[in-house]
Order: C-alpha cells, then sequence, then structure tokens
C-alpha cells in the first residue's frame, strides 16, 4: 500500500473522531437547551462520541492492522 494511501486512512480516522465527539457534544447541548438539564446531556452526548470514535476508529484500523499481520508472515 503507498504511503499517501496510509496517510488519507489516517487523515479520515482524525476527522471521524473530530466528528464523532463533536456531534455528541452538539446533540448533548441541544438536549440540554430542549429539558433545561445543563450539562446533562452535554456530558453523555460527550461520552458517546468518545465510545463511538473508538469504536469506529478499532473498526477503520482493523483491516490495516490485518493487513500488516499477513504481510510479516511472509
Amino acid at each position: 500500500m503507498p504511503k499517501w494511501v496510509l496517510a488519507m486512512r489516517l487523515t479520515g480516522v482524525g476527522f471521524f473522531i473530530g466528528g464523532a465527539i463533536f456531534v455528541g457534544v452538539v446533540g448533548g447541548i441541544w438536549l440540554d437547551g430542549k429539558f433545561n438539564t445543563k450539562p446533562a446531556f452535554m456530558i453523555v452526548g460527550l461520552i458517546i462520541g468518545i465510545v463511538t470514535a473508538g469504536l469506529g476508529v478499532y473498526q477503520m484500523l482493523l483491516p490495516l492492522l490485518a493487513n500488516k499481520q499477513v504481510k510479516g508472515k511472509n
């Protein structure tokens, strides 16, 4: 795999992390405004965003790690 392809995948991972956390926090802030529960939903949204980011990164990097292990055995 060319290095630029790996760099683009890792850039995508970074954007995914930022996006997942951003959406969770903004959604939480919106719900806090609707139900007047500041900062409860923002904290819940942050936690959901972090968990989503972690699981998504794992899924995105799994093929790269599997590819690396196969190449290492040859």
